[in-house]
């Protein structure tokens, strides 16, 4: 016969590791290294802190950025701050007209305990009105 295991010490999914996908962006107010890096930096810094997430519970770090930035890549950016074990990659974001100009994004991939509606999405700078549907 089975054991009886009672609901209540079944792990839930707020608290069973799950992959979840969090989002942010920043804007630069011109395209210079230092600009896409500190923002950058800045960005990622605030997305691993607001939302408890430790080094170890990264699995991937995708960055786009407008046509109108041609400095640095900001993965290296991130990669220079301690995030080079991490898997980063960057791409080209769509050439929309009226678009944010001058815009980093991060789609930041990780494993953790918190439940999707607990997750804290970070928009930065010139950025901060681009998502107000997502939780902040």
């Amino acid at each position: 016969m089975e054991p009886i295991v009672s609901i209540a010490a079944m792990p839930t999914a707020a608290s069973s590791p799950a992959v979840r996908a969090l989002r942010g962006a920043t804007t630069v107010d011109a395209d210079t290294r230092e600009q896409v890096r500190d923002r950058t930096v800045a960005l990622v810094d605030r997305m691993l802190a607001d939302n408890g997430i430790e080094h170890d519970d990264l699995i991937s770090v995708l960055f786009t950025a407008t046509d109108d930035i041609h400095s640095m890549f900001p993965a290296l950016a991130a990669r220079e701050s301690g995030l080079g074990d991490v898997p980063l990659m960057c791409a080209r974001e769509l050439d929309i007209d009226g678009a944010k100009p001058l815009c980093i994004r991060i789609l930041m991939h990780m494993s953790t305990s918190r439940a999707r509606d607990e997750l804290h999405h970070i928009y930065l700078e010139g950025a901060a009105d681009l998502r107000d549907d997502l939780p902040s």
